[in-house]
């Protein structure tokens, strides 16, 4: 019955595969790293043989190429690099790593992983420090480039009115409150008095200075 059951499932390269890493670097100079492990997870009810293959293999030792996996058990399996050179820096090599059931033949399922050799564990930390600075800059920029580029009736609601505006304000009132042509009794000399059609230009533009300033 339990057979029956997970049947439908075991379609031949179907079947997600769960392993990690799903990348291997090694360091030319990190003798440490060059001996790597995958871990292969069978979370299934039943047990899986595997098998490891690679694009190159004259360049890596892969210890128990081939095996199985109880269920919901898991198994390392150790991959060593063993043909360190310049030539090689910066190569990408694939292992993939094939399950299936151990009753049948076809593989159920693939996993592909990637392999890279580098020169130095110290330059790549520097290089990907760098990337960082980099991409922290450039956010940065942008941030202020979005922070200065508003819309320019946001900048001119945090500035107000300009000074040249104020002024003709404060000249308009200044008119309107000069006396009028005709005015006998007033001590402003006779050349300040304006009309009465002065004033209403007056009047007029200290109106519309009056709506700048409200819509600003």
């Amino acid at each position: 019955m339990q057979q029956q059951k997970r049947q439908p499932e075991l379609v031949e390269g179907n079947l997600p595969v769960f392993v990690f890493p799903t990348e291997l670097i090694f360091y030319a100079d990190d003798q440490s790293t060059h001996k790597q492990v995958l871990t292969l997870y069978n979370p299934y009810e039943f047990a899986l043989k595997f098998k490891v293959l690679c694009t190159t293999p004259n360049k890596y030792a892969v210890v128990d190429a081939a095996g199985a996996v109880k269920p919901q058990c898991c198994v390392d399996i150790v991959i060593r690099h063993r043909d360190v050179r310049a030539s090689h820096y910066g190569v990408i090599d694939k292992f993939r790593l094939q399950v299936s059931e151990q009753s049948q033949r076809k593989a159920l399922g693939r996993k592909e992983i990637i392999a890279t050799l580098l020169p130095s564990a110290k330059e790549q930390q520097q290089k990907e420090e760098e990337e960082k600075r980099i991409k922290e800059h450039l956010t940065e920029s942008v941030f202020f480039e979005q922070t200065l580029c508003q819309p320019g009736k946001n900048r001119t609601a945090s500035s107000g009115p300009s000074l040249l505006t104020v002024f003709l304000g404060i000249v308009c009132i200044a008119a309107l409150m000069l006396p009028t042509l005709g005015e006998v009794e007033s001590l402003v000399p006779l050349y300040l008095h304006l009309s009465v059609n002065q004033k209403l230009v007056a009047a007029y533009v200290l109106g519309l200075i009056t709506m700048v300033i409200l819509r600003t």
